[in-house]
Parts: C-alpha cells; structure tokens; sequence
C-alpha cells in the first residue's frame, strides 16, 4: 500500500511538473526533449509498460548485468535528522534482490558540486534501507547514476566514469556496496559524426552509449535516422521512445488545450474591449450633443436678452431682427411687433 500510494504521488506530481513545462515552453515553440529532467523523469518513471521496460533496459545496460524487474520508488528520501539537508531524487528505483539505484538527468554546469552531490546522494541511498536491528551484512548495492550534458571531467574523454572505494595505493575495493558512474554526453560528439558516417558504428557502440545516445540527441534533426535506427534495433530504446511520444501528445494535446483557453479569453477580451470603447464613443457623443445644446441654447438667451433692451431703446422689429437673427414669432412673444 506505501509503495502504492509513493507511485500515485510521484506521478501526481510528474504530471504537475509536465503541465508547468507545456505552459512554460508552448507559446515559445520550444520542442520537449529528453535532457530535460522532468521530460527524462516522465520516460521512465511513468506508470506504463513501456516506461517499466525502457528504465529495465537502461538500468542493465549502465550496470552491466541483466535486470530482471523494477520498481520506482518515492524519489523524496527521508533526512537522518531533523535539521539533515533532503535529497529529492528524479528516478529512485528499486529491482532484482533489494538493491537499489537513483537516475539522474543534469542539463548543464550546476553551481553546487556535482561530485559531492553524487557522495551525498549514494550515502542517503545506503542509509534509506537500512533498518533498525539489520546487520549489516544484508545492505543490498546501491548505484547513482547521472547523465550529463556538460563535461565534469576535462582530463579524459572516458565514457562512462565509474567510482567505488578502494585502497589508494593497491587499488582493492573496500566493498562492492557502492557505485557511482557519470555519463558526460557531450564527450559523444566524436562518435556521432562516426555513426553518422556508417550504419556500422552503431552497432558497435556498447548498449550504455547506444542510450546515451538516444537521451542527448533525439531531439536534434541532424540525428534522426541514427536514432531512427537505433529504436529499430534495440528494443528497449524503442519502449523509451513509445514512452516520449506519449510524452509529447499528453504535451501537444495540454498544449493545444491551453492555446484554446488564450484564444477564448483574447476574444473575450476583444470583444469587452470593443463594447467599452463603443460606449465610451457613445457617452462622448452625449457629452459633445448636450454641450452644444447648451451652447445654443446660452446663445438664445443672450440673443433675447440683447432684442429685449432694443426694445427697450425703441428699435423697430425689423432692426432687433436682423441684429439678433431671432424670429418673428420669438420676436412677438416678446411682445416685440410692427
């Protein structure tokens, strides 16, 4: 039932993260790409089959031995104290006899130290399954695992980099409970100008760069049949990709939805903004009409005013009309006649 209820809340919170991405990037044109961590979350960590199957298949070609089942995990880990930093982890999984292994997707050069990062996140992988009373004989190995789209390690092109403890002169491992291995995918260049150079290459790559591959360069246009065949001949990279494309359409299908949404309310907004400017006209028009009414009517009162003291001065009808413009008929309510 735990395991149940971490699965709902790690999707319920992909789905969450995916949602921020489409409203974030759509409008931009931006397309979603697997370098992207919460793009490589969603590929394996989904609740689907091909996802289980894709994150089996990368999980065995990184450790180099068969992987039998999988299982994601909570990727928030428990601190060891109350004031203990937390690790929230991207794809925390659990497969075969009990060991256990985080995956990581890092886009670029982080400010923090990666390598401590990746000290600190193996340690709280062994610390999370070790329970009260267990010897520790029975800790099971763990593996942290990080693709990177940056170079970390300038001295050496090595691809991947794998770290244990060992002894420093003699080189003998203490344990075999720990591994650490990077993958710095910008050391690939080299290789795909080869691949893209010959069929051949590819099938040569071991299966970890075969996926690193894939993960690095799937969304650029210049790689398409290189990963148009590697999908064809490695089935677990085609489960990953089945799994990106339902990626991409929940993506286009909210992005679309969203688009539907701006357009609704532009209209809306349109539309309220041309009734407000039609009565702002409206109400000016008012204003100019009763202005100049009264203007005309501050002009008739003073033309009166000017008729009646022209009478008064004993001007005939005819002069105080052709002065004031007024007509006989104002004139002779006036009392003004011939």
């Amino acid at each position: 039932m735990k395991t149940l209820f971490n699965s709902f809340r790690f999707n319920k919170r992909l789905n969450k993260e995916l949602k921020r991405l489409a409203r974030e990037n759509f409008f931009q044109g931006k397309p979603l790409s697997i370098l992207n961590d919460i793009v490589f979350k969603a590929m394996l960590g989904s609740n689907s089959e091909d996802s289980n199957e894709a994150l089996r298949s990368l999980l065995s070609a990184c450790i180099h031995r068969e992987v039998s089942r999988v299982q994601v995990l909570n990727n928030d880990l428990s601190p060891a104290h109350f004031d203990a930093k937390t690790a929230r982890l991207d794809v925390h999984v659990t497969f075969n006899d009990g060991e256990t292994a985080n995956l990581e997707m890092q886009a670029g050069i982080s400010n923090d130290d990666l390598k401590k990062r990746a000290e600190f996140y193996t340690s709280a992988l062994l610390a999370g399954q070790q329970s009260r009373g267990k010897p520790y004989r029975d800790i099971k190995r763990v593996y942290q695992i990080f693709f990177l789209d940056c170079v970390l390690f300038p001295q050496s092109n090595k691809l991947p980099r794998r770290y244990f403890y060992q002894e420093e002169e003699e080189h003998d491992r203490l344990s075999e409970v720990t591994e650490i291995i990077f993958y710095e995918l910008p050391k690939l260049e080299t290789r795909l100008k080869d691949c893209l150079a010959s069929d051949t290459e590819t099938d040569s790559l071991p299966n970890d760069e075969k996926w690193c591959m894939y993960m690095r360069y799937r969304h650029e246009q210049r790689a398409a049949e290189l990963i148009k065949r590697l999908c064809q001949k490695e089935a677990g990279i085609m489960s990953a990709e089945k799994a990106v494309m339902k990626v991409s359409q929940d993506y286009i299908r909210y992005a679309k939805k969203m688009a539907g949404i701006k357009n609704s309310m532009d209209r809306a907004e349109r539309l309220l903004y041309a009734r407000e400017k039609g009565r702002a006209e409206a109400i000016q028009q008012g204003i100019q009409q009763g202005m100049e009414k009264g203007r005309e009517e501050g002009r008739n009162d003073e033309k009166l005013e000017i008729a009646r003291k022209m009478k008064e001065m004993g001007d005939s009808i005819e002069k105080i009309q052709a002065i004031t413009g007024l007509p006989l008929e104002t004139l002779e309510k006036l009392g003004i006649s011939k």
